[in-house]
């Protein structure tokens, strides 16, 4: 979350400046609602959002990117461990209550065009770190010059997140799923 105490010039929300300790009790609560089986539509975030002088939907946001964690950096090095670094969270939660948060709002993002606006903001930085890689690959001569970036970073996310979030096929060890879609499809996208 951003410290909106830190940028005297910048515009702040109406109510008192936010601490950092605050910031994260609000999270905490956040999630922890959302993890009881609390829906979107039934928190009552907007008495929490006006007593903590935020909106809404910054504390939405916040708390689930707070829960989704920073995304991975990139060493540069090599397409490969790039794309399987940036593959490796996803789907997977350090957190135990992602597994009972994420399942109730996928019909919230399906429903709502601000939900859905929301949850596309929060996965914006996580896919363009992608679209930087792919396109280095290309700029290289490694990847194919006519390369699609955004149905290959669909390419390699779904598999992985089919399979980590609804175990689809149950005989499938993800332990090195993200090696292995990067290494299926780097053979199907690579120059020859």
């Amino acid at each position: 979350m951003s410290d909106m105490t830190s940028d005297p010039a910048a515009p702040r929300s109406p109510g008192r400046p936010r601490s950092s300790r605050a910031d994260e009790a609000i999270i905490e609560a956040v999630l922890d609602l959302l993890a009881e089986g609390s829906t979107v539509d039934t928190l009552a975030i907007e008495a929490i959002a006006a007593r903590a002088g935020v909106g809404k939907e910054a504390l939405l946001r916040d708390a689930l990117a707070t829960l989704k964690g920073p995304p991975p950096v990139p060493a540069g090095h090599s397409i490969r461990d790039d794309l399987v670094t940036l593959l490796g969270p996803v789907g997977s939660h350090e957190d135990p209550r992602a597994t009972r948060i994420m399942p109730c709002l996928v019909p919230e993002i399906r429903r709502s065009p601000e939900q859905y606006r929301l949850y596309q903001e929060m996965l914006e930085p996580r896919r363009q770190l992608m679209r930087d890689v792919l396109r280095r690959g290309v700029a290289r001569g490694e990847l194919r010059a006519d390369l699609d970036i955004e149905l290959t970073m669909s390419l390699l996310t779904g598999p992985v997140l089919l399979q980590r979030l609804l175990r689809w096929h149950a005989a499938l060890d993800d332990t090195d799923l993200p090696e292995r879609v990067v290494d299926t499809v780097l053979a199907g996208i690579a120059v020859r």
